[in-house]
């Protein structure tokens, strides 16, 4: 949790995620799970392809309006993964397509981290001039 900054009181909304995501951040975080209508603080979206994560993004921009101070976490397949998996893992999805993604919708990437051994993460966030 503290690696990608979840504060306990944050509303939380995770798509697509790993069956081992919860192993993966070594904690539980279902108790601050996004209900249906809630505005969420912190996003993670786990995507393995450039549509899928345009489609993701597109759909997430009423909750970037509705909440200019959220974190976005966007996870893909690292290159290491994809060459050691010998065909199971794919991607055409980089760090650098995601920070074009962003730099032409209005967001900035802050933070780069490994979210495991097959998984990058980008942060994105609202520049501060334009909360």
């Amino acid at each position: 949790m503290k690696k990608l900054g979840i504060k306990s009181e944050s509303i939380v909304l995770l798509i697509n995620t790993p069956a081992d995501y919860f192993q993966l951040l070594e904690a539980d975080i279902s108790g601050q799970s996004a209900k249906k209508n809630d505005i969420p603080d912190f996003i993670h979206l786990f995507v393995k392809h450039k549509n899928e994560f345009e489609a993701a993004m597109k759909n997430l921009k009423p909750l970037i309006k509705k909440n200019p101070s959220l974190s976005i976490w966007v996870s893909w397949y690292k290159k290491a993964a994809v060459r050691l998996s010998q065909g199971k893992l794919s991607t055409d999805l980089t760090e650098d397509v995601i920070r074009d993604y962003a730099l032409k919708n209005d967001l900035v990437d802050v933070k780069v981290c490994a979210v495991s051994d097959i998984w990058s993460g980008l942060k994105l966030v609202v520049p501060l001039a334009k909360r």
